[in-house]
């Protein structure tokens, strides 16, 4: 019971530590460290729920590079520098993958710095140039482990192990993709099993799939497949979508968003229970998030169904006095479901 003991331990030590750091909410970023120098390499580790991209600052002086993004899965551990490190101080941001929607990991780090959309190496990262967008930075003072590198964890407030993030990972993919593995909570059990067995034999996928070393690469793949089942969105546009859905069960309708679809990616809303009435609205953002037009007009894909929504990520079930409760009221187009899905393309005009 030794490893039991230790690992009861060190969430104890996170916990406190993170709460004292961060104090941020569920599936924020709390990170444990200790003050010991920095000789080896850094390992940044996932403990959360979410497959997520990482980048780092290095902070040297007068000198300030970032580098990112490096894809981390739940349970794994990534090497994000190599060697002796003598910075003055190491700075994390990290974001989720499009599939989970409007990232969950809340970003509120006093540096500034820059980073790109795709893989980057940023020399001079306090000012940001051509497709470079400034992003908040967290400081991190990673903790010496027992093989001498040094290692910082991405946890969520549930403070799940390596074995319960991925599994709390497989769950929340199998509800994005339509089928009923809620709670996402780490614990296996019949209905966990149950959801992905179906999810395999729907995407042609061999049950040793899971213990395959590059599980979530090919889940997320196939997640983002369209179905024939729920509500799918796929971006034919050359242009980062921002969706949002919306359901009525005949007592309330409760608007959701934000989704972020990639161009040439398709996504499953959170779409669970049998809804008697699906709404759906998308609009075309640049880099910055911000409205792309065409032909002096918004590219968006709404309709005649005004709901409330708002420009962070938001889950709303009341839907009157939207601009009085400091909401944007926007159309939203009904989805017909009666065949059982529904794949919806936005192509450009």
């Amino acid at each position: 019971m030794a490893g039991l003991d230790e690992r009861r331990a060190s969430q104890r030590s996170r916990s406190a530590l993170a709460r004292f750091l961060m104090s941020l909410p569920a599936a924020a970023i709390s990170l444990f460290a200790s003050s010991l120098p920095a000789f080896a390499d850094l390992k940044l580790c996932n403990r959360m729920s979410y497959v997520v991209e990482a980048a780092i600052g290095i902070d040297d002086k007068a000198a300030t590079a970032t580098r990112g993004w490096f894809r981390i899965d739940p349970a794994a551990c990534r090497v994000v520098l190599q060697g002796a490190l003598t910075a003055d101080r190491v700075l994390l941001n990290a974001r989720a993958l499009g599939v989970y929607g409007a990232s969950p990991i809340p970003q509120n780090g006093s540096d500034t710095l820059c980073i790109a959309p795709e893989n980057f190496v940023i020399a001079a990262a306090r000012q940001c140039r051509g497709n470079q967008t400034p992003a908040p930075f967290t400081q991190i003072t990673p903790t010496r482990t027992d093989d001498g590198n040094l290692v910082a964890y991405l946890a969520e407030d549930s403070e799940y192990d390596d074995e319960q993030a991925r599994l709390a990972g497989i769950q929340r993919l199998l509800v994005i993709a339509g089928y009923d593995a809620a709670p996402i909570d780490g614990v296996d059990g019949p209905k966990t099993q149950g959801a992905l067995s179906a999810f395999l034999k729907s995407r042609g996928l061999a049950a040793d799939v899971v213990q395959s070393q590059n599980f979530f690469t090919t889940m997320v793949e196939a997640v983002q497949k369209p179905s024939s089942s729920g509500l799918t969105w796929c971006n034919d546009t050359p242009h980062k979508i921002m969706a949002a859905v919306a359901t009525d069960d005949g007592k309330a309708v409760t608007s959701r968003g934000w989704y972020r679809i990639d161009p040439g990616k398709c996504l499953h809303p959170d779409v669970t229970g049998q809804p008697k009435q699906v709404y759906s609205f998308a609009e075309a953002v640049d880099g910055e998030n911000r409205a792309v037009k065409y032909r002096d007009k918004p590219l968006n894909w709404g309709g005649p169904k005004e709901l409330c929504t708002r420009e962070s990520k938001f889950e709303i079930s009341e839907q009157g006095d939207c601009g009085t409760r400091g909401l944007a009221r926007i159309g939203f187009a009904p989805v017909d479901m009666s065949s059982g899905g529904k794949t919806i393309r936005f192509a450009m005009p």
